[in-house]
């Protein structure tokens, strides 16, 4: 047995570096443990019965991970590893390869060790007692192509705090999914708070979600913890029994994904509340640093996450091992506005360019805030003037596009258009014209022409308040009797662009019309129209 893992350590130095054989490190806060070593197989379950077979192989050079250390099946498919007595043990999903789905297609991906299961005394249940380590720990894959170029859909905060609020996701947004077919996404993941500390809601949410058909995968966020656990390593313990691994990373096609748990949770001490704070903290980054270092360099990098990367306070260890990478992208949500966010030296970034951080978009929007709709549902415009909704996210090698969706919408709904229904000809020069480009960032270039004539000119890019949410605001605010929540505050918003019309308009109606063009070189449009008048004497 020893030598066994001695020389599963030993090829891992050999195809890679000698910093692979990492100790684990202990809990923070914990005693330490006793170990163990786990080991079992990792195979091709070729007829699908989640059962190894006699003739089934094992599948060599598959990671292998304990939340820190990784190491790689041998040629027969089997491995080896410590653990302690709370340890979860996962595989790292090779491409053209899937793992089993679970019936709310929950990837089944991992082993929960817990002998005596999670403590007792919260809420919301933890993991079971899972007994004495098994004498192997066998994870089942099919083989599945997976092209260069796909897809996958990005949730951002679901939010639901009831199962009024789980109907309004599957009516405004699964229902929207499921019909339009034409996504042809390969997966989905939710970017954390999939609900609203309330963690009875999970269930009801993933069996609605796995309605869209693909494997799904989580990441956690400040509302999935139990609020009455003591510390952060406790915090995660039903999320645990869910969906497994708070991190953990997989391939798809030609591009690997690292799953982040960025939530750091701070129970009640004395008089200090509880409360949390964006990091990641040593144990996570040792295995983020061991899993990097067995990825091509060339390899596109994507890092999921709750809170966005700039509010993570260890994310100078995180950019040292990502920043000379020539392909990395990472994208998050929690703040319930869309943003585009370029991380440069300002921020401690080293890189040769500038690391692209996405913002995303929220299901819930304003958290289910607003008028409610014909249908019942509140219109939770976020508090950047964006309408809620999800992302399609494509990749192709090394390069990737985000597109928004938004909820009960067309597809091709991707701006506001600012401007005055009636113009005076004397007012043409200073009259304002604002575009809201939901998706937009600094890098979009943004132009408007009139009446499908001349060229198109340039806008200017404002850092402003979303005149239709400030004007939405106050109206809501105005009605005696409300039966909703009122919006939030508005949010100053980094993609409005304003420009002026032409000054030589003639009486009558004109159509202005704007276009928008992102850095990955696709283009959104959007008309107005617009009435110019002699002014009254």
């Amino acid at each position: 047995m020893y030598r066994s893992i001695f020389c599963v350590f030993v090829a891992l130095a050999i195809q890679f570096s000698p910093a692979q054989a990492h100790e684990s490190p202990e809990h923070a806060g914990d005693n330490k443990q006793p170990t163990q070593t786990a080991s079992g197989v990792v195979y091709h379950d070729a007829n699908n019965n989640q059962k190894r077979d006699a003739d089934e192989a094992g599948i060599p050079k598959v990671r292998v991970s304990n939340g820190a250390n990784i190491v790689l099946t041998d040629e027969t498919g089997r491995y080896e590893i410590e653990v302690d007595n709370d340890d979860i043990v996962f595989v790292i999903k090779p491409r053209d390869w899937v793992v089993p789905l679970n019936a709310q297609k929950l990837p089944q991906f991992y082993y929960i060790h817990k002998p005596a299961g999670s403590p007792e005394g919260t809420k919301f249940a933890g993991v079971p007692p899972t007994g004495p380590l098994p004498d192997s720990i066998d994870f089942p894959m099919r083989k599945n192509a997976e092209p260069e170029k796909f897809k996958a859909i990005l949730f951002g905060d679901p939010q639901p705090r009831d199962i009024a609020e789980v109907e309004y996701i599957e009516h405004d947004v699964i229902e929207q999914i499921i019909a339009a077919e034409a996504h042809d996404a390969a997966f989905g993941v939710t970017l954390g708070d999939i609900v609203f500390d309330d963690l009875a809601m999970m269930d009801p949410l993933n069996r609605a979600i796995a309605l869209i058909g693909i494997p799904w995968y989580n990441v956690i966020g400040n509302h999935d913890v139990n609020t009455d656990a003591p510390n952060d390593e406790l915090s995660d313990e039903t999320f645990e029994r869910i969906y497994g691994p708070a991190y953990y990373s997989f391939d798809h096609g030609p591009t690997h994904f690292l799953v982040l748990d960025d939530v750091m949770w701070h129970g009640r001490d004395g008089e200090n509340k509880a409360h949390y704070h964006g990091g990641l903290g040593p144990r996570q980054m040792e295995f983020i640093k061991n899993d990097l270092s067995l990825i091509p360099e060339n390899q596109l990098i994507v890092l999921l996450m709750h809170v966005p990367l700039t509010g993570v306070d260890d994310r100078q260890e995180l950019y040292r091992l990502i920043e000379k990478r020539p392909a990395t992208v990472s994208v998050s949500a929690h703040t319930h506005y869309m943003e585009h966010r370029y991380i440069g030296k300002e921020d401690g970034w080293q890189g040769k360019e500038k690391h692209h951080h996405i913002v995303n978009v929220t299901v819930c929007g304003s958290w289910w805030r607003g008028r409610k709709d014909e249908r019942g549902i509140p219109h939770a415009t976020m508090s950047d003037g964006g309408p809620n909704g999800y992302s399609i996210m494509e990749f192709d090698g090394a390069n990737y596009s985000l597109e928004l969706r938004p909820a009960g919408r067309t597809a091709d709904y991707q701006m506001n258009i600012y401007a005055p229904e009636v113009v005076a000809q004397t007012d043409l020069s200073t009259t304002v014209v604002r575009a809201n480009v939901f998706n937009g960032s600094h890098r979009s270039k943004v132009s408007l022409r009139v009446d499908r004539q001349g060229q198109w000119q340039p806008m200017e890019r404002v850092n402003e308040l979303d005149p239709a949410f400030v004007n939405e605001k106050k109206n809501e605010v105005a009605l005696p009797n409300r039966t909703w929540t009122e919006l939030p505050g508005a949010h100053r918003t980094p993609h409005i662009w304003r420009g002026f019309l032409p000054v030589d308009l003639s009486r009558g109606s004109h159509l202005i019309e704007i276009k928008s063009e992102d850095p990955h070189g696709k283009t959104v449009t959007d008309q107005r129209i617009i009435r110019v008048e002699t002014q009254e004497k």
